[in-house]
C-alpha cells in the first residue's frame, strides 16, 4: 500500500498547488506519485450534486448531514480509483480528503455538536464506505486574508461562474473550519497530523519550500 498524504485546509489555502508541487518533488527523487482531488465535480453523482450545491442551484435546503453524505458518496464512487492509485504508486496525495468533510460540516453546527459530527463522518467514510485512512494529514494553515485573495486567482471552476461559491463566500464559516482543522490535528482524528504554515512574514511561502517541509515529515 502506498503512503497516503492528505493536503487539507480551508478554501484558498493553496492545497492544489501544494499537492502538485509535492508530487513533482517525489517524482524528482525517483519515486512515483499520484494526485487525487476531491470533490470529483464532473465524474461522480456526488461530485455533480456538490457542484450544484456550492453554486447555489439546488432547489431544496441541504442540511450538514445531507452534505456530509454527498461528500462521502463522491469518495465512495472514486474508491476504486483510490485503491488502484495506491497499488501502483509509492505515494498518493489527496487535494482534500475525509477531514475536509469533517471540518466543513461540523462548522455548520453549534460547537457542542461539532465533535460528534466529525466522528460520525469519520465512521461513515472509513467504516461503512471502506475508504483508507491517510498515513499523514497536512493542515495547510493560511491566513484568511491571503486565502481570500488566492480564491480570486483560481481558474474558472466547472461548477460555477461566481468568484466565491457558497462556502467561500461565508467568512464566518471559513474561520470555524480553521478552528475545526486545528482541533482535529490536536486530537489526532484520522491518525497522524502535521500543521504546515503556508505563509511567513506576511507573504506566502514558495510552494517548493512547503513541499520540502512535507517531504521531511514523511521522511522520504
Amino acid at each position: 500500500m502506498a503512503i497516503l498524504v492528505a493536503i487539507e485546509g480551508a478554501d484558498g489555502a493553496g492545497k492544489a498547488t501544494t499537492a502538485r508541487t509535492l508530487a513533482e518533488a517525489i517524482v524528482a527523487e525517483g519515486r512515483s506519485a499520484a494526485v487525487i482531488a476531491f470533490p470529483q465535480y464532473g465524474n461522480t453523482v456526488g461530485g455533480v450534486t456538490i457542484g450544484r450545491f456550492l453554486a447555489g442551484e439546488l432547489p431544496v435546503p441541504v442540511t450538514p448531514q445531507a452534505a456530509a453524505v454527498l461528500y462521502a458518496l463522491d469518495r465512495l464512487e472514486w474508491r476504486g480509483a483510490i485503491l488502484e492509485a495506491a497499488a501502483n504508486h509509492d505515494v498518493v496525495i489527496f487535494d482534500r480528503y475525509i477531514a475536509s468533510n469533517m471540518a466543513y460540516q461540523a462548522a455548520k453546527l453549534p460547537d457542542a455538536e461539532a465533535r460528534e459530527m466529525m466522528e460520525w463522518i469519520a465512521g461513515l467514510e472509513t467504516g461503512q464506505f471502506g475508504l483508507p485512512l491517510p498515513t499523514l494529514s497536512i493542515y495547510l494553515d493560511t491566513p484568511w486574508e491571503m486565502a481570500r485573495a488566492m480564491i480570486l486567482q483560481k481558474a474558472q471552476r466547472s461548477y460555477t461562474e461566481r468568484s466565491y461559491d457558497e462556502h467561500e463566500a461565508d467568512a464566518a464559516l471559513q474561520l470555524r473550519v480553521r478552528n475545526n482543522y486545528e482541533a482535529m490535528a490536536a486530537a489526532g482524528l484520522l491518525g497522524r497530523w502535521a500543521i504546515v504554515r503556508a505563509s511567513a512574514d506576511g507573504v506566502m511561502r514558495p510552494p517548493g519550500e512547503i513541499a520540502s517541509e512535507i517531504l521531511r515529515l514523511l521522511a522520504l
